[in-house]
């Protein structure tokens, strides 16, 4: 058996090392069309900013390494530039010395990845507008920055990448600002969840530029820019370097031309073997199109813990084992100056556009038992479907425990499990790691009773900031000094400890809608009321999930 495989990273290195581990006697060949195959990407901004000290940390598997554990045939600044199926060859460049050839395979696997996409504006083909894609990318970015050259960088994205390369620059010293053109940083997380850290975003001093984005890069020869950005807007923002981070497309041209299938976005098409319309072509990682876990639809997101697992598959597949890619759920994390945003499974926004039914619950504990020291809040969203309680996906946002609480969730929602099953779900407990009621619990009591009627909600978006007269009754059941210190216009206040005895203050005619600041004690008041015969609802989230909605949105 030949294999020849196309990338060296992430998907197409990890196919070759299990092929290897499957077959002592194959032939394996990894293409590269860079100077190290293996190397994480993921930490690229950081080795930026210089909290990833040395650059070999980020050589995962060097070439040599693979070549003596492995026994593979690693081709590093090579690239292959035609595949024919009917041959079954690949015509190879040698990238240094311009020599070209043809190279035979029994199977091949394309990995050859999403390249940074950068649309036709005028001036981004520049020398001073970066990306970062690859450790070239990281050199010449590195460079700009560790020498004390550039003070200031515009970059336009606010995605995963744009974000992580803001945080590392400004740990450099140099004057950020971001442009973005949805009205959100983070767009895969829904709006309200990263209001929050907007703020803190420019409390660390970046500058955000929502609602806008660039429209030409224009050289300039003053002393303290080397380029100026302008923006739709019309503003002009002058800064050493710019760095595009708008998404990435699939590299699929090569397989395209050969005839190999590919989807509406660009994505090679596979089927669960990771196998193509052609049984000898394998695809995988982010040049891959795969299916949606939770719907089973055709989907495109590139994360480095699929791409390997699709690696390793495809190398099953290859040597006859029945292994097949289940799905992405889209499980993510990114670290933002201090604070984290996690997510798996589907946004408030994708299910209304896939105009699927869902229910959503926000909660805001603490990451470990309050009595004990340095307990921080998060934010965490739980989105599900009412039909038949599975889990649409959650959203967390925090300081400390945040990545946990989503990875607990994402397992759930792999083994198709319901909101009812997150409250019987157990987990580690001990004050300085946790509750004895666990956030995913609390997640699932809150879920659980929106499903079994015990506390009907309403959400921030149904009380907005408005003098205009309401056609419900806002209640505010917290104490007068916190009511004093913030609340929703023309809300009355009757602290919980009150209520039972204050009902009469109450209208009959109305539906009232009670909230606290977190909505606990608003969830106890839902119930004495509703046991009184009152039309009533909890303000899911209380005041904090209003003010991230509203107060910090009209600060943006």
């Amino acid at each position: 058996m030949k294999i020849v495989i196309i990338g060296a990273v992430a998907g197409g290195a990890s196919a070759a090392a299990r092929a290897r581990r499957l077959d002592e006697d194959a032939e394996i060949v990894l293409i590269e069309r860079g100077r190290e195959p293996s190397f994480a990407n993921c930490g690229l901004p950081y080795y930026v900013g210089g909290e990833i000290e040395s650059r070999d940390k980020l050589l995962v598997a060097p070439a040599d390494r693979l070549r003596q554990r492995y026994r593979l045939d690693v081709r590093t600044r090579q690239e292959v530039t035609s595949i024919d199926r009917v041959k079954q060859t690949v015509d190879v460049r040698n990238l240094e010395t311009g020599e070209t050839y043809t190279e035979s395979y029994d199977r091949l696997v394309v990995s050859t990845g999403a390249s940074p996409f950068r649309p036709p504006i005028p001036g981004i083909e520049g020398p001073h507008v970066l990306e970062l894609r690859d450790l070239a990318d990281a050199d010449r970015m590195f460079d700009r920055v560790a020498t004390g050259g550039s003070r200031r960088a515009v970059i336009v994205g606010a995605g995963f990448i744009g974000i992580e390369v803001a945080e590392n620059l400004v740990r450099r010293g140099l004057d950020v600002t971001v442009v973005e053109l949805a009205d959100q940083i983070l767009p895969p997380w829904d709006p309200e969840m990263v209001r929050s850290l907007e703020d803190h975003v420019r409390q660390q001093g970046v500058t955000l530029k929502l609602n806008d984005s660039a429209a030409a890069f224009e050289e300039a020869t003053s002393d303290d820019a080397n380029l100026v950005v302008k923006l739709a807007s019309g503003e002009a923002l002058p800064a050493g370097f710019a760095v595009v981070c708008i998404g990435v497309r699939p590299e699929s041209g090569l397989a395209a031309e050969s005839g190999i299938e590919t989807g509406p976005r660009g994505g090679i098409v596979t089927n669960d073997h990771m196998q193509t319309n052609d049984p000898n072509v394998y695809a995988v990682g982010d040049v891959a199109q795969v299916k949606d876990f939770i719907t089973g639809e055709p989907t495109q997101i590139p994360l480095a813990g699929p791409a390997n697992r699709q690696g390793r598959i495809a190398a099953d597949h290859i040597f006859g084992r029945d292994s097949v890619y289940r799905g992405t759920q889209g499980t993510a994390i990114v670290g933002v100056f201090g604070k984290t945003a996690a997510m798996t499974g589907h946004s408030e926004k994708l299910l209304q556009r896939a105009n699927l039914p869902y229910e959503k619950i926000y909660i805001h504990p603490s990451d470990h038992a309050g009595y004990y020291p340095g307990a921080s809040s998060m934010t965490l969203k739980l989105l599900f479907n009412p039909d038949n309680a599975r889990i649409w996906g959650a959203q967390a946002i925090g300081t400390t425990g945040v990545d946990k609480r989503i990875d607990v969730i994402a397992m759930a929602i792999h083994a198709r499990m319901t909101v009812y099953d997150l409250e019987e779900v157990e987990l580690c407990y001990a004050p300085q790691y946790g509750s004895a009621k666990d956030p995913v619990n609390m997640a699932g009591f809150v879920a659980a009773g929106v499903l079994r009627g015990d506390q009907p909600v309403t959400h921030c978006h149904f009380v907005p900031p408005t003098d205009q007269p309401r056609d419900w009754f806002v209640l505010d059941v917290r104490s007068p000094g916190e009511f004093a210190s913030g609340h929703i216009h023309d809300a009355v206040n009757i602290p919980l400890e009150e209520l039972r005895d204050r009902m009469s203050e109450l209208p009959t005619d109305r539906r009232i809608v009670v909230y606290c600041f977190v909505g606990q004690r608003g969830y106890m008041a839902t119930r004495i009321l509703n046991q009184n015969g009152f039309d009533v609802c909890n303000l899911c989230g209380g005041f904090k999930s209003w003010q991230q909605q509203y107060l910090l949105e009209t600060q943006s």
